[in-house]
């Protein structure tokens, strides 16, 4: 109900990617902070909105039939000038040579056309490929499924690792957590025990042992202003502020990603940022 209240407020406009995002970024930020097209203009007059839905308003995809809704645009904008020419245009010219002498220098292969390509149009996202590829090796061979959720305590697997060398992998056991952070995950390959022990990157310090001695994790007091939390469940991709700094109330100081959805969290208070803690 609230996609189709806000493709109504920015126009009926053409749904493709990116765009059909902008209206599910919207629409979400919407319920999220109970607004509707009668009180968003006094209630979000000083709230920060989806980095897409600013995107969009700034013109950054272009220029929709009809224009954008003007006083929306405003709100959203705060001030901020929107282009009007076709964003393409405001790009400098690419370096492809130069592209190829970087990737040549940093990663120490001969990087291919649609290597190239994708460090043209993802400079970041293609650096931390090649960077996990050099780490883990290439991983294009496992399953959809291993990839991206791993295994389960007793899941066997074929792995291809090459052309016409295959592993049966089983995962046996994973241990609970030392002190550190790190488990021990036990593994049989052809049948050959093995023990690996790797960092849990879901765990922190501030995951504590209760007296059950379960783990338990602190979260933001909500009844205690000085602590500030997220509103959802994701992963931190900005972090606008460190420990020690002077902030102002409304001052954004973090961007969390979920669900494709940036949310930029700010302060609801004036002070120093003492020591911020990441789930």
């Amino acid at each position: 109900e609230m996609y189709k209240t806000v493709n109504e407020m920015l126009g009926d406009i053409v749904k493709v990617t990116p765009s059909s995002k902008v209206v599910g970024d919207f629409a979400i930020f919407m319920v999220q902070n109970n607004l509707t097209p009668e009180n968003i203009y006094r209630k979000a007059e000083n709230m920060a909105f989806p980095d897409s839905v600013e995107s969009y308003f700034m013109g950054m995809m272009g220029q929709p039939m009809g224009g954008f809704p003007e006083k929306l645009q405003k709100l959203i904008l705060k001030g901020k000038k929107p282009i009007t020419e076709r964003p393409g245009e405001l790009l400098p010219d690419e370096d492809f040579d130069g592209i190829a002498k970087h990737l040549r220098d940093k990663f120490e292969f001969e990087p291919t056309k649609k290597d190239i390509l994708s460090y043209a149009l993802y400079p970041e996202v293609f650096e931390a490929f090649l960077k996990i590829v050099a780490e883990y090796g290439d991983l294009s061979r496992l399953g959809s499924d291993v990839f991206f959720h791993g295994l389960y305590e007793g899941e066997i697997i074929e792995a291809e690792v090459a052309e016409g060398r295959s592993l049966m992998i089983k995962l046996r056991s994973i241990k609970k957590p030392d002190l550190e952070g790190y488990r021990i995950l036990v593994f049989e390959v052809n049948r050959n025990r093995r023990e690996i022990k790797i960092k849990d990157r879901n765990w922190s310090n501030i995951n504590l042992l209760s007296q059950s001695g379960e783990y338990m994790t602190e979260m933001a007091d909500p009844d205690n202003k000085n602590e500030i939390g997220s509103p959802i469940p994701g992963t931190v991709v900005t972090l606008m502020v460190k420990e020690g700094d002077q902030i102002t109330e409304d001052q954004p100081l973090v961007v969390v990603e979920a669900m494709k959805m940036e949310t930029r969290i700010t302060s609801s208070i004036a002070g120093i940022v003492s020591p911020l803690i990441q789930i």
